[in-house]
């Protein structure tokens, strides 16, 4: 399931990349730097790529996730800080789901 998910978010990276064409989403991997200091992202896309990310969860997946929620925001280290971290959370949700 990791490596689905991981592909997910790669496609929605570079799926957003198309209209930014920021040298960081060139060859996204698992350290990107999303959200946050360093990211590649501003809110805006941030938002257009978690859409995309819910929507081809549940096309993968079917199941509906919510990643921008309350408990995503309150967390001690952001699941937006990286690929992986992001990654990561995606499971989480899917695995409680």
């Amino acid at each position: 399931m990791k490596k689905k998910i991981e592909k997910i978010i790669l496609e929605a990276l570079e799926e957003i990349n198309e209209d930014l064409e920021s040298e960081a989403l060139e060859n996204p991997t698992v350290e990107t730097k999303l959200f946050g200091d360093g990211g590649a992202l501003d809110s805006l896309a941030l938002v257009s790529v978690i859409t995309e990310i819910e929507e081809s969860v549940h096309e993968e997946f079917d199941k509906h996730i919510t990643i921008a929620d309350e408990k995503a925001m309150s967390m001690k280290h952001s699941p937006f800080g990286t690929v992986g971290s992001l990654r990561d959370y995606v499971e989480t949700l899917l695995s409680v789901s």
